[in-house]
């Protein structure tokens, strides 16, 4: 069965979920209310589950040429250096979970999609706010700030962790400060000691803090994630640039690896990071919310934008099988509402560990800290990350 399908929103996920609608037969027309799509942010990491949706819209070469595989995941202590875990990625990954492991630019990510989408001639619509929607059992009509108007017979809302499409299916409500901040950069590889960053995904922790560091674009640039504890945020908007000699101050005590990365920092900008309890409900009648619209989350299991992109396929998939729409659309649910709880939980479970934040999560790391002294703390942390990254799609 083939529907005409309205997406509100440009990001990560409102992309990948045209290019997959499209690829199972559905007609698709995106909507996004900036002017020009140029996505804000730098690294982010597509682990393997993400990966398997990029690689069956036949994306794999661009994106493997954009980015960079690094090849282990390590989790050191914030001043010795001493490791953790160190989770084997690379060739590894592959042949454990199917699909890459890939650090790339959320800008060039975007990029790729943008591209995909206009080979298949799917129609996107710039400067286009959603207002209103009005669901009847023939339709969905959309009305936008500006006066223009559309219509599909579904309604996917992909417009992030302040949807519009959200807020009238369920009541306006604010997203809940967590207590952390991201300081974000990029620094040019070139700028730093050769090989003083390994080809990692690098996460040291500490105290009130965390901080995680990554190559992109075939290890042209060194991608950085600062992260601090902080009561309130006290900005209008959630992100602004930051200070370069305030970042530096906050880490000054840390590991040589990480304050001769924050030495060359030029630029950086500061996030607020902000959440949702799992909603109630993701779907009313002809309309579905995905990604963060639905299941925002802290990124300390990178797994943001792979939630949103397992969403797409399986939202196709649902709307693939002869069955009443609003079966389809309660089975996407159904299925998918689960396990991004789930990684929430972890997410959030994660923030506490990172930071050292109580006497149980010193002692987890110190338990872990012995483990790895006799190679066993690599393979129970593999086997916890396979129930993110060995999903079947």
């Amino acid at each position: 069965m083939s529907y005409q399908i309205a997406i509100v929103g440009a990001g990560i996920g409102g992309l990948c979920s045209a290019l997959v609608l499209r690829l199972h037969g559905h007609k698709v027309t995106v909507y996004e209310q900036a002017s020009q799509l140029s996505e804000v942010g730098a690294g982010l990491q597509l682990s393997p589950n993400a990966m398997q949706v990029l690689n069956k819209l036949g994306l794999n070469q661009q994106i493997m040429t954009a980015g960079f595989l690094p090849e282990q995941a390590v989790m050191r202590h914030y001043q010795s250096g001493k490791a953790y875990f160190s989770v084997p990625l690379g060739e590894q990954a592959f042949n454990r979970y199917g699909a890459e492991y890939v650090h790339i630019h959320r800008a060039d990510l975007q990029q790729i999609l943008l591209q995909a989408c206009q080979q298949q001639q799917i129609n996107i619509h710039l400067n286009h706010t959603l207002d209103t929607y009005q669901a009847t059992p023939e339709g969905v009509t959309l009305e936008f700030t500006h006066g223009q108007s559309a219509k599909g017979q579904i309604l996917i809302g992909a417009d992030g962790i302040k949807s519009r499409v959200q807020a009238q299916m369920l009541g306006q409500s604010r997203p809940r400060f967590t207590g952390q901040v991201a300081w974000r950069g990029v620094v040019a590889a070139d700028a730093l000691p050769k090989d003083l960053i390994k080809p990692n995904a690098n996460l040291w922790v500490g105290p009130n803090q965390h901080f995680v560091s990554y190559y992109l674009c075939g290890g042209r640039y060194v991608n950085f994630v600062a992260v601090e504890e902080q009561t309130e945020w006290q900005q209008e908007s959630w992100h602004h640039k930051g200070d370069t000699q305030a970042l530096r101050s906050k880490f000054n005590n840390w590991h040589p690896e990480v304050t001769q990365i924050l030495d060359k920092v030029e630029q950086t900008f500061l996030w607020a990071l902000f959440d949702r309890a799992p909603l109630p409900r993701w779907v009313d009648e002809r309309v579905a919310l995905l990604g963060d619209a639905c299941h925002p989350m802290l990124p300390f299991l990178a797994q943001g934008a792979a939630m949103a992109i397992e969403d797409s396929w399986v939202l196709a998939q649902a709307l693939s099988k002869a069955q009443p729409l609003a079966q389809s659309l309660q089975a996407y649910e159904s299925a998918r509402k689960p396990r991004t709880s789930m990684i929430q939980h972890k997410a959030r479970s994660n923030a506490h560990l990172y930071h050292m934040s109580s006497v149980l999560d010193r002692t987890k790391l110190a338990v872990m800290q012995g483990l790895a002294k006799v190679n066993l703390s690599d393979g129970l942390a593999t086997k916890m990350l396979d129930e993110i990254y060995g999903y079947s799609l």
